[in-house]
């Protein structure tokens, strides 16, 4: 009986089971950096606003304990991949190391899979297929436009964080919260 009763409490615990702040706060903390682009630092300064005292390295491990899951948790709700797919390859920088990273697109504009790889090789575009067709059926076309997109892509979101982060002289007369929505409106003018 005793074993029983200790095979079910683990069954029924909680991935949230022993944390320190509640499964709310975790879950905001994780959804505010993966969809705003936030630095773990900006969601600790988020957090402190609103009376939540945590530090930005417990949000770095409250990320990467929790997104898989997430991601897994709602891997049965996904819908069925396109048959037509775009992928784009291009590098990045991790924590100061250039790497390769791998994306697949259907024709709807859902995420396919993404690989990061040291190495840009066939070992490494093979592993990105295998990965990206585990789940779904096999595409009927994959279309590559070497590279073209993705790179402006990347620039583009390294302008809009050097902009943030006061780089350019543009909107430098208004507050910081509505920095890059004027330089935005400034640059539109300009163009």
């Amino acid at each position: 009986m005793r074993r029983l009763r200790a095979a079910r409490s683990q069954v029924d615990r909680s991935a949230f089971a022993g944390f320190r702040f509640p499964a709310e706060v975790i879950t905001v903390a994780v959804r505010w950096y993966l969809r705003y682009g936030l630095s773990y630092r900006d969601v600790e300064e988020l957090l402190a606003e609103r009376g939540v005292e945590v530090d930005h390295v417990t949000v770095y491990r409250w990320v990467q304990r929790f997104t898989s899951l997430f991601a897994d948790a709602a891997r049965p709700l996904r819908h069925s991949t396109g048959d037509r797919w775009f992928v784009d390859e291009t590098y990045v920088k991790v924590a100061g190391h250039w790497r390769y990273l791998y994306r697949a697109v259907d024709q709807f504009g859902q995420v396919i899979d993404v690989l990061v790889s040291e190495q840009r090789d066939t070992a490494a575009a093979r592993r990105f297929f295998i990965r990206a067709l585990r789940d779904g059926p096999m595409p009927v076309e994959v279309t590559t436009d070497k590279v073209r997109s993705a790179t402006r892509v990347a620039a583009g979101h390294a302008f809009v964080q050097n902009l943030r982060r006061g780089h350019y002289e543009l909107a430098t007369e208004v507050p910081l919260s509505l920095r890059v929505a004027t330089a935005f409106t400034e640059l539109a003018q300009a163009i």
